[in-house]
């Protein structure tokens, strides 16, 4: 980034952004390494990974429950986290080596709204219920939606981060969607500063429950 660029991002990140700078560096750091990123993609964390991950927050509540599943390398648990300490943050990831480093993170940036678990987001059906879900490049929506719909309580919504397939996956998924008591999915476009790509970003919300209540944990 030259310094006209670091000077938005600063100004799009607000309070967050010594934050979000930091978890950067970590991945820059170790990323790699571990398997989270590739080499290509160090010189474009900001543009590729984290205003990607950031233009999901817009369309967060301000207080409540957001489960990430598949978080990963942290995208976009760890920037919702950073951006919106009010919010309660589950990072879902089911590899024991990711956990490990979603754990690191969550303690060396001090995210103390954030807990990591180790599950497959089918092991917290009927256990967990929240109002948001998030997910960012973790399967194809008819898959998506299998694993997520059932952790929303009814007005609970998937946020999913997609690429430019959105809409022939949302096709796709429809019947899917619509077995599992979600409305029709929105493809929007969710901007964050000038000269970075938009977001596509599917939004199904849940209309209906069927069957038993999850109960809370």
């Amino acid at each position: 980034m030259n310094q006209v660029e670091d000077s938005t991002v600063r100004g799009f990140f607000g309070d967050s952004y010594a934050v979000v700078a930091r978890f950067a560096e970590l991945l820059a750091e170790q990323g790699v390494l571990r398997g989270l990123i590739g080499p290509r993609e160090v010189p474009i964390l900001w543009e590729r990974h984290l205003l990607n991950s950031a233009a999901v927050v817009p369309l967060l509540p301000s207080s409540g429950r957001v489960v990430d599943i598949g978080s990963g390398a942290g995208l976009p648990g760890v920037v919702i986290a950073a951006m919106r300490p009010a919010l309660e943050v589950v990072l879902v990831e089911s590899m024991e080596r990711r956990t490990e480093w979603l754990s690191e993170v969550v303690s060396e940036l001090g995210l103390t709204n954030t807990t990591v678990r180790r599950a497959r987001a089918e092991d917290l059906h009927g256990v967990l219920s929240v109002e948001i879900v998030t997910a960012r490049a973790v399967a194809p929506l008819e898959r998506l939606v299998q694993w997520t719909m059932p952790l929303l309580g009814a007005g609970g919504a998937l946020l999913a981060i997609k690429g430019r397939s959105a809409r022939v996956e949302v096709e796709a998924a429809a019947a899917r969607i619509r077995a599992l008591g979600g409305s029709p999915a929105e493809v929007l476009q969710a901007t964050t500063v000038a000269g970075v790509d938009e977001t596509t970003i599917v939004r199904i919300v849940r209309e209906t429950v069927r069957g038993p209540r999850s109960r809370r944990t």
